[in-house]
């Protein structure tokens, strides 16, 4: 599908969303399009919480990108809470992406989606590029299987296969995204930003990230991050500062508290270095960040302890 070029005078500015099933490479992609880490990534499916915008601006094209939470049938309050965000959400965009990764087949969580995205293309007539994500986990032969079936599922602007990971044409959907963009007198957000995301939640993710690499499955669902503050630390010299940052890390029992904690804390240290190299980079400061462990029982089905979670 060719793509026409903008006039060089006129912006093409606007918001698109990637939904698609937990897992579905939604939040790599994300920072694959942004060129920077926006969206914190996992092998655990739901790990997105919140909306992150990420921003591509170039050629007179600003893309915001709105990386949802991955929509999916809700078995708690959270999950009900989640898919209610990502509904909102596309009500209020101009283009979505549609994540299938290639090395999945086509499967009931697709067409569940497929349904709603039917239906918003009825109501409110909000263009859907399909994307094969993942292109670079299967051969041809996998790939054109694909694609078929993924033409077979609805009615779609274009169907694109793409690898974040590799970067295999990410220039080419940003351009397909672009297209569907409204014209603008200038750009939404100025040229450089890359996210609207606050420091706080940035913190969140990046301590929730690296809580759940290498830990059970149960665990992804179950972890809330909270940033307590963010403090200057006294008496240090001014060539020098350093940045104080108190966090919480809730879990729903006891024995996920004593796996993230892990033996003799080193699980935790572990986390704390990780996450701690990602805070320094995004505040451009030394960071001495502590975290704490607390048992939230049940929260996700708790709606006044979601409330105070930020859900």
């Amino acid at each position: 599908m060719t793509v026409d070029q903008p006039d060089a005078t006129q912006w093409h500015a606007g918001f698109a969303c990637l939904v698609g099933r937990p897992n579905a490479g939604k939040s790599t992609l994300t920072n694959a399009l942004v060129g920077e880490k926006v969206a914190i990534t996992s092998s655990k499916p739901q790990t997105t919480r919140h909306t992150i915008r990420g921003i591509v601006t170039r050629d007179h094209q600003q893309l915001i990108l709105v990386d949802t939470p991955g929509l999916h049938r809700p078995r708690t309050l959270l999950g009900e809470r989640l898919n209610d965000l990502v509904r909102e959400t596309l009500l209020e965009v101009d283009v979505i992406g549609f994540c299938l990764p290639a090395d999945q087949k086509v499967g009931p969580g697709d067409t569940y989606i497929a349904r709603d995205l039917a239906e918003l293309q009825r109501a409110k007539r909000v263009p859907v590029v399909a994307i094969a994500t993942k292109s670079d986990k299967v051969d041809r032969e996998r790939l054109a299987e694909h694609l078929i079936a993924i033409d077979k599922l609805g009615d779609w602007a274009a169907i694109i296969p793409c690898s974040a990971v590799r970067g295999d044409q990410v220039e080419e959907l940003f351009g397909l995204l672009c297209a569907h963009l409204p014209t603008s007198p200038a750009a939404l957000y100025p040229e450089g930003q890359l996210s609207d995301e606050d420091d706080e939640k940035m913190i969140a993710e990046l301590v929730r990230e690296a809580a759940l690499e290498g830990v059970r499955d149960e665990l992804p669902h179950s972890l809330a991050v909270v940033v307590e503050e963010i403090v200057p630390r006294e008496g240090r010299p001014e060539n020098d500062p350093m940045l104080d940052v108190r966090v919480n890390v809730f879990v729903e029992r006891d024995s996920q508290k004593a796996i993230i904690i892990g033996r003799g804390g080193s699980r935790l240290r572990e986390v704390g270095t990780t996450a701690r190299a990602g805070i320094e980079k995004l505040l451009g400061s030394k960071v001495f960040l502590d975290l704490h462990v607390k048992v939230a029982k049940d929260w996700q089905r708790d709606p006044k302890q979601l409330q105070r979670l930020g859900f």
